[in-house]
């Protein structure tokens, strides 16, 4: 509780009467509120048809505070509800509660708030790697097929800026999304193809050309790909993130609410290496994006005449052994099969077409035990 009479007093003892707005002044100096004060007085303030405080859920979008009036600005779906009404005399009234003798006004703004397209999206899997060429994009978008063979409804992102690949992965190398206005602004339409939801930055550039974005450039293409397409409503969202470690994955995941990355690498002790460095960079303060754990891929050949033979050609069991020293979690072990190549080349993924067994079995235990992670961590 916070009481400025005493202050008053000193302040008309010490400056004369004709110096009325240099009173104010000082009083303003000396009795200045700060926003963290305010937000403090705000959480009293309960939105009854959610059940929690309006600084919980995240209403309160602004404040600004001068000498002479106080404006916040709380975001509503409906500013013209009674409930918005109540709200707002609630915010006055808690905060004139803390702040007895406040000279400034308050004002409160109702703002509406802005349509989403990410709302219906339960889960966000992000499939990384340390580097490229270990079959990340593979990974990504088999795993994205199987949970929808599991009865899932999943979307897929292709979020690596440096190739984007699933628009060949998909069989989708002409194909240009819809797009329509929807209250002023575009929206992206996603295409459907096996059963998934698919937008990539593929879709936008010509594949012949190489992208010399900078990282800001390429991550705010990225963030407005994902927040203006309209993804309904998805169990999972699989996020195929650009290969390697840097500014752009920093600031993706830290403006994409992902609820999980799984990071890929072979069982070659170069690319665990590298897998070490994504590991560090998502575990560590500026981050802490839950980490699923390690997909170990093309963990060794399988020739498709001989399914019960194993040729260890990148090493044997290094995904594993760099899990139990990093205490991951070992998703999956996938194996390499000449037909998990050609399907990819051909736009239909070895998952969709369900050859053979060993993989299908490989992919859909990986998504079994991403499934089973993902219920520990959230």
């Amino acid at each position: 509780m916070i009481s400025y009479n005493s202050i008053n007093r000193y302040i008309e003892k010490f400056v004369p009467c004709y110096f009325i707005p240099l009173r104010h002044f000082f009083l303003f100096i000396m009795v200045k509120v700060n926003k963290i004060q305010i937000i403090k007085a705000l959480e009293e303030v309960i939105f009854f048809p959610k059940g929690n405080n309006i600084v919980a859920l995240k209403m309160v979008n602004d404040i600004v505070i001068d000498k002479n009036q106080i404006t916040i600005e709380i975001v509503f779906e409906d500013p013209k509800a009674k409930t918005a009404e109540i709200v707002e005399n609630s915010s006055i009234n808690a905060i004139k509660k803390h702040f007895h003798d406040l000279t400034q006004t308050i004002k409160i703004i109702r703002k509406a708030k802005a349509l989403s397209y990410t709302d219906g999206i339960n889960t966000i899997i992000a499939v990384a790697s340390g580097k490229g060429g270990v079959g990340k994009s593979t990974i990504a978008v088999n795993l994205a097929i199987t949970l929808s063979q599991l009865g899932h409804r999943v979307g897929i992102l292709d979020a690596d800026i440096y190739g984007p690949s699933i628009p060949m992965m998909f069989d989708m190398m002409d194909e240009r999304p819809m797009a329509e206005k929807r209250n002023g602004s575009e929206v992206i339409i996603p295409i459907i193809k096996y059963g998934l939801k698919v937008m990539s930055i593929g879709f936008f550039v010509d594949p012949s050309q190489a992208l010399l974005w900078r990282g800001p450039i390429a991550s705010n293409a990225l963030n407005q790909l994902f927040n203006t397409t309209d993804w309904g409503e998805l169990d999972y969202l699989i996020l195929d993130m650009p290969p390697g470690t840097g500014d752009i994955h920093l600031t993706m995941v830290q403006d994409i609410p992902v609820d999980g990355v799984a990071i890929v690498s072979t069982p070659q002790e170069i690319a665990l290496a590298d897998a070490r460095k994504a590991f560090s960079m998502y575990n560590t303060d500026k981050i802490q994006v839950p980490i699923l754990g390690l997909i170990e891929n093309m963990s060794w050949f399988t020739p498709a005449e001989l399914p019960q033979n194993k040729y260890y050609i990148f090493g044997k069991e290094g995904g594993k052994q760099l899990a139990n020293e990093l205490g991951l979690v070992l998703l999956g072990q996938i194996p390499l099969v000449q037909s998990i190549c050609e399907s990819a080349d051909q736009g239909k993924p070895i998952t969709y077409t369900n050859e053979p067994d060993i993989l299908t079995n490989s992919f859909v235990s990986l998504a079994e035990n991403i499934i089973k992670r993902l219920k520990l961590i959230k």
